[in-house]
């Protein structure tokens, strides 16, 4: 019986690839605007009728095939970290990483983590790792796949905090206003290369976006 299962959810989780990585190719092709279920649909080789037995509607799918996008920044997390001299660098470092590959796609990345969109990323962040099981951090930094799934950015930004607690940077009831902050000072960059308000490279905005995130942090940091 659950080799039954086993092999049902194989094939489930196939076809939802092929649905994702249609999605995806559409996405990058033509844009997010012009992805339709027709579409998907010839691209994928299924009818139409079909995408429904496995995503709920075209805006379920298409937060799914948005996390590939996530890709390059999941990929890279290790090497910006890696050098990290204690667990409050490694925060910044997090950051770094993510500003440096959400500014290079920012209406996507606003989309994911702070509008409506985002909220059908819920139960499709783990299944989405579970059908592309390479794009997750390696199980070698635990703390770095936790964050990972975590699917909503304020859950994200604290989970990655915790360990400046343990280590005795932060005290725990300062973790959400440290990580209001740090969203505050994000978003407030984003939205300005979104409105081409900025008018800097991309670098010295994930330079000025760090520079505050670590200013911010300074004032709740325990003394050594």
């Amino acid at each position: 019986m659950t080799e039954i299962i086993d092999k049902k959810l194989i094939q489930r989780r196939r076809i939802m690839k092929y649905y994702i990585e249609a999605t995806y190719k559409i996405m990058e092709e033509e844009g997010i605007d012009m992805v339709t279920i027709r579409k998907i649909s010839d691209i994928a080789g299924y009818n139409s009728a079909t995408l429904y037995n496995y995503f709920e509607n075209l805006d379920h799918l298409i937060a799914f095939a948005s996390l590939k996008y996530l890709k390059s920044y999941a990929d890279n997390l290790i090497n910006y970290t890696k050098k990290s001299k204690n667990s409050y660098d490694k925060y910044l470092r997090i950051w770094e990483c993510f500003c440096y590959y959400s500014f290079q796609n920012p209406v996507l990345y606003h989309k994911i983590f702070f509008e409506e969109f985002g909220n059908n990323l819920n139960v499709a962040l783990r299944e989405y790792y579970a059908i592309f099981p390479d794009e997750l951090t390696p199980d070698d930094d635990i703390d770095l796949k936790n964050m990972l799934l975590q699917y909503n950015i304020y859950d994200r930004t604290a989970q990655s905090l915790e360990k400046c607690v343990k280590d005795g940077y932060l005290n725990q009831n300062d973790i959400d206003k440290v990580s209001e902050l740090s969203l505050l000072i994000y978003e407030g960059m984003l939205d300005r290369i979104i409105s081409k308000m900025w008018k800097g490279t991309l670098e010295e905005a994930t330079e000025r976006t760090i520079f505050y995130i670590s200013k911010s942090i300074e004032a709740y940091k325990i003394n050594d």
